[in-house]
């Protein structure tokens, strides 16, 4: 084979080489839009609460959650879910999109019904972003939840863009009265965390739990934990 062959058919290796990465290139970002697509508009969006209407600026917001090991969602009831009081009502809402004014101080109580499970990462032990980077666990005071010493934590509320994390306490598993219909009550067994952070300026951003709630999917991380209305949202934060 002459040598003028030989660079010929290494450049045809070079090329499938080129159409095979560009094809794979395309089918990936066919599914991140087919992912995309079913997740912003096939599937419920849950409401969005709003915690602005009433609101004078440079106020506080007073905010109420909670976290529970099942739901009232017929198709799933056995997946985590947070909850949220509505300001106005008072009513338990399974909403994850929540409008908040910007640059205002948000108080939130967090009541926790879920049993503990083991962090993936350490990390998200770490109390990040609150007021005073602390929290008040049962009336404590507390800025680290050590998995690795013990079953301690249930659920987490991140938002990765803002660099605020808050690993919520789990009920022990000697709990007398475990929260066996969604949204709990006070009557259930459950943890009381509070904390508090400052909303950024306006914008939409993305929190989640992230400790894993969807052991049956890859790395613990889908199903409730990647589903809106469940363990994942949005802070939606506008001008007042």
């Amino acid at each position: 084979m002459g040598r003028s062959e030989a660079v010929g058919e290494e450049r045809d290796r070079l090329s499938l080489k080129a159409r095979v990465g560009t094809l794979l290139g395309a089918i990936v970002a066919a599914l991140a839009l087919i992912v995309f697509v079913v997740a912003h508009f096939l599937l419920p969006v849950p409401a969005t609460v709003s915690f602005t209407a009433d609101h004078i600026q440079g106020h506080a917001v007073n905010m109420t959650i909670q976290a529970d090991p099942v739901n009232d969602a017929s198709s799933t009831p056995d997946w985590a879910s947070y909850f949220v009081r509505d300001p106005h009502n008072g009513k338990w809402i399974r909403s994850t999109v929540w409008q908040l004014p910007a640059h205002t101080r948000i108080n939130v109580t967090a009541y926790q019904y879920d049993s503990c499970g083991p962090l993936r990462n350490q990390y998200f032990g770490h109390v990040r972003g609150t007021v005073g980077s602390a929290i008040y666990v049962n009336g404590h005071s507390e800025s680290l939840a050590d998995s690795y010493r013990q079953c301690s934590v249930a659920h987490s509320f991140t938002v990765p863009q803002l660099g605020i994390n808050v690993p919520l306490a789990g009920v022990p598993g000697s709990a007398k009265n475990p929260c066996a219909q969604a949204p709990c009550q006070l009557s259930d067994s459950h943890e009381v965390i509070k904390f508090s952070f400052v909303t950024p300026g306006p914008g939409e951003y993305r929190w989640q739990c992230f400790v894993p709630c969807g052991l049956a999917s890859l790395d613990g991380n889908g199903h409730p934990m990647g589903t809106l209305g469940f363990m994942s949202g949005f802070l939606k934060v506008v001008t007042d």
